[in-house]
């Protein structure tokens, strides 16, 4: 506002300056909209306040079934968003008691629930075969689809899945020095690849080290849109435990001394899908400009989660010192 004061005592007391005069005109305009724009802009702020509903808890599946291994199904319900989680509240989460059926298309095998202890005397559940019935035992065989039905809460819930055939293949692993890594005690697994003709194949990998259990690539799901019918080699990146903080500069790398375990597992689309969308949400968290993800679950009637099929194949090397 100075300024404009300014210019309008320099226009008027210069003789014929229409110019100085006209432009200190149009600004003041200017500025008397700007003001104006301003306060009818202000005397429409309003303050919203709202309260996030409690959504209902719904059953949440994570059931797996492997080439010669038992099905096993974990049962428990979602948690709230703005939940706590607590040893307890997680204890409290499992789902007991559900009736749960698994099939093959000529066996039909009641599952039991289990419990397990792990680590600070925490329980886990879950649901697998129940050995005391031999004639009803399936286990996992390439090629297969399977059906799962579980019924709890009076609600029914299904999904299907296929065991691939082992199309896509890990041919061979070694390991190279970490390059431009001033810490020598930090090495790259590489690993080489079959990928079979024709689009479709989909893949999900996991790495084991020393004795510690398989955990899940950062990014573990892989389809063959670039790589198909070819044979390549790739870095292949350590597994991570998401419920430990990510050392996201070094969490790709093995140490010198390590024996490195790969589980390689080739998957069918709704398997894919679903971990596709997990990871990409999982990794967008917190990030404000990043697009809302559906995560897609093949659980129909409404549950989470998903039932998946894998073909795996394991491969190990020992990382001299």
């Amino acid at each position: 506002m100075i300024l404009i004061v300014l210019l309008l005592k320099n226009g008027l007391c210069m003789e014929g300056n229409n110019s100085t005069l006209n432009f200190a005109t149009i600004m003041m305009k200017n500025i008397g909209a700007w003001l104006v724009s301003m306060f009818v802009l202000s005397s429409c702020e309003k303050a919203i306040n709202f309260t996030p509903h409690n959504a209902a808890p719904l059953p949440v599946v994570e059931a797996t079934i492997e080439n010669d291994q038992y099905p096993v199904v974990f049962l428990s319900r979602s948690l709230n968003y703005f939940s706590t989680i607590s040893p307890g509240e997680l204890d409290s989460s499992f789902i007991h008691g559900a009736d749960i059926t698994l099939s093959n298309g000529a066996i039909t095998n009641h599952l039991i629930e289990y419990a397990q202890n792990v680590s600070n005397g925490y329980t886990i559940y879950y649901y697998s075969t129940d050995t005391n019935n031999p004639s009803s035992i399936i286990t996992g065989e390439f090629g297969k689809a399977y059906s799962l039905q579980i019924i709890t809460g009076g609600k029914t819930y299904t999904a299907t899945t296929t065991i691939p055939l082992l199309t896509k293949k890990l041919d061979s692993l070694w390991w190279i020095k970490s390059p431009n890594n001033p810490d020598t005690g930090k090495v790259v697994l590489m690993g080489k690849f079959t990928d079979p003709p024709g689009y479709g194949n989909y893949i999900r990998y996991f790495t084991k080290t020393n004795s510690e259990p398989f955990y899940p690539g950062l990014n573990s799901v892989f389809d063959d849109q670039i790589v198909d019918g070819t044979t390549y080699s790739i870095q292949i990146e350590k597994g991570v435990n998401r419920n430990e903080k990510i050392d996201q500069e070094n969490f790709s790398f093995f140490k010198r001394g390590d024996t490195a375990t790969v589980k390689f597992c080739n998957i069918d689309k709704a398997t894919f899908d679903f971990w596709r969308t997990m990871e990409y949400s999982y990794s967008s968290i917190g990030n404000p400009f990043s697009t809302p993800t559906k995560v897609l679950s093949n659980i129909n009637g409404g549950g989470l989660g998903y039932f998946g099929g894998y073909a795996a194949q394991y491969k190990t090397i020992i990382i001299p010192k």
